[in-house]
């Protein structure tokens, strides 16, 4: 990884606490926002592909790695996340960037680009459901219903100790490429509980996200196990001016496995 070399190290003061930020790259802003248990790195396959394309910020989020990681629930509400975001932006005085999120960086973008637009110029989303819609699936639809059944787990009390046990062994570290990296990241303090933070505070959430006015490109690939096909129905009531890509071979993660198919997406959205 010779563009190892090249990344800045920043802490940004933001909302009251202190986000481990990366930044590489040279032209127009992208946030990039990693999901749970990832952090920043989770990104370093599409880091190289687009560097050249784009001035990348990505953030450690709110409890994981190397950012500040506040104590209680109710620091992990989803409108702390968003201000976490806002204000990041706001310090390197960007007036509006492109947002991209994974996962739980995906819901965290879908409510930015609602509650912000002015600071959002297109969005792209990989494998995270619009929360109106995934709410209603979660009540309404059985196999999501299963497939979501281990965020009953994540939320109940010291849940955390299943996944600290064993040294992170649910996570299965030894089939993660680089796994010595996570399990650096996962055993700072307060890092795992931070993280199922993010289910606890907000999964009954009310106010979730309305209708998004920006352009936004949805990438989901079709053997997720976890957030299935079924979130993108109905989509296109929320989302105004909306571009789904439905890879069929991929799962969870796309940019972890077709990260070039990913690039060539963002290259061609995002300008």
């Amino acid at each position: 990884m010779e563009w190892i070399e090249d990344i800045e190290e920043k802490y940004i003061k933001t909302n009251g606490i202190s986000l481990h930020t990366i930044v590489i790259g040279s032209g127009e802003p992208l946030v990039l926002l990693h999901g749970f248990p990832d952090f920043w790195f989770g990104w370093k396959k599409l880091i190289p592909l687009i560097k050249d394309r784009f001035q990348l910020i990505i953030p450690d989020m709110r409890g994981y790695n190397l950012s500040d990681k506040p104590e209680g629930v109710e620091n992990y509400h989803i409108e702390l996340l968003i201000e976490d975001i806002r204000g990041l932006i706001d310090h390197f005085g960007f007036k509006s960037v492109y947002l991209a999120g994974h996962d739980w960086g995906g819901v965290l973008s879908w409510f930015i680009a609602e509650k912000h637009p002015e600071k959002i110029k297109k969005l792209a989303i990989i494998n995270a459901p619009h929360m109106k819609i995934f709410q209603d699936k979660l009540k309404n639809n059985e196999a999501q219903k299963k497939a979501s059944s281990y965020i009953s787990r994540f939320i109940q009390p010291g849940s955390e100790k299943v996944i600290l046990a064993n040294n992170f062994q649910v996570l299965r570290p030894d089939l993660i490429e680089d796994g010595d990296k996570y399990l650096a990241a996962w055993s700072q303090p307060r890092a795992i509980v931070s993280g199922i933070n993010y289910y606890r505070a907000n999964m009954d959430h009310e106010d979730w996200t309305g209708v998004i006015k920006i352009p936004t490109l949805v990438i989901h690939g079709m053997k997720d196990g976890a957030i299935l096909p079924v979130v993108l129905d109905g989509l296109e009531n929320y989302v105004e001016d909306l571009k789904i890509i439905r890879p069929d071979e991929l799962g969870h993660s796309a940019q972890k496995e077709d990260p070039q198919m990913v690039a060539s997406e963002f290259i061609e959205f995002f300008q």
